[in-house]
């Protein structure tokens, strides 16, 4: 189940891939040696910023994790000091080293407690590293920094559900749909709140509405189609698994859909 949770937040990307950092106001000309070395470093701090987001943006991460981690040693304050370990999160992110990108992004909420983005990010790659416990209190912790955010909300919403926690998942989701209800996904995901609690009339429901506002939404249709299956309702069910595998992107899911489908 947590790996189908990582594919459906493969839907919510990471947040700004990099957190640009200006420079305080020049300090005035001195010749006092420490005034002038917090200038060389101030300097440095600059330059590596630009240097280090000149790489992500050419998807270069490790020059960029080299820009960044140059800069964090150097100990700036705020909101350089913060900003570094982002970044170097989001660069270690697209290299697949998750659990270092954790420990920057806990880190740049400890100087930062208001980082938003961070707080958002660390929900992503709490769940790429499997740790369900640090996923849920990122989540729990980004819902309560922005508690007006779709993206919290639903990020929320499906930590909480693999969690088994049906409660909190569809409170999340509900409030999805009350800003938005053309919102198929969360149609979709209330659907599966509704399927673990064996509430199978409101789950078809629900998805019925989700492919009704994206007919093409494969993933929907196959939900529909296995409610419809515990229903006894194997006409409908094999009609809907055919019209999954006609819309799937995904080779798996539509060979998994004719296999199911032809079994009826």
């Amino acid at each position: 189940m947590f790996a189908a949770l990582v594919f459906a937040l493969a839907g919510c990307p990471l947040a700004v891939p990099a957190q640009p950092y200006a420079p305080a106001t020049p300090v005035p000309r001195s010749t006092d040696p420490a005034v002038l070395q917090r200038l060389i470093a101030a300097r440095e701090v600059h330059e590596r910023f630009a240097r280090g987001l000149a790489a992500e943006d050419r998807g270069a991460w490790a020059d960029a994790v080299d820009e960044f981690e140059r800069i964090i040693a150097l100990g700036p304050p705020e909101p350089a000091n913060s900003t570094a370990r982002y970044d170097a999160a989001i660069a270690d992110a697209h290299l697949g080293r998750y659990d270092r990108a954790e420990i920057l992004l806990q880190e740049a909420l400890v100087r930062d407690p208001g980082f938003a983005a961070a707080a958002a990010n660390l929900v992503s790659v709490a769940i790429a590293t499997g740790d369900r416990r640090a996923a849920r209190a990122a989540a729990d912790r980004f819902v309560a920094l922005v508690p007006a955010s779709a993206r919290a909300r639903y990020q929320r919403g499906l930590v909480a559900l693999d969690a088994g926690d049906t409660t909190t998942a569809a409170g999340d989701f509900r409030a999805l749909l009350a800003d938005d209800p053309g919102y198929a996904l969360a149609h979709y995901d209330l659907g599966l709140v509704e399927v673990r609690a064996n509430r199978l009339d409101a789950a078809e429901a629900e998805f019925e509405r989700a492919v009704a506002l994206s007919p093409g939404y494969a993933r929907a249709r196959f939900a529909l189609g296995t409610v419809l299956v515990r229903q006894g309702r194997r006409a409908e069910a094999r009609a809907a698994f055919d019209r999954a595998a006609r819309d799937a992107a995904d080779p798996a899911l539509h060979d998994l859909a004719l296999t199911v489908r032809d079994q009826l």
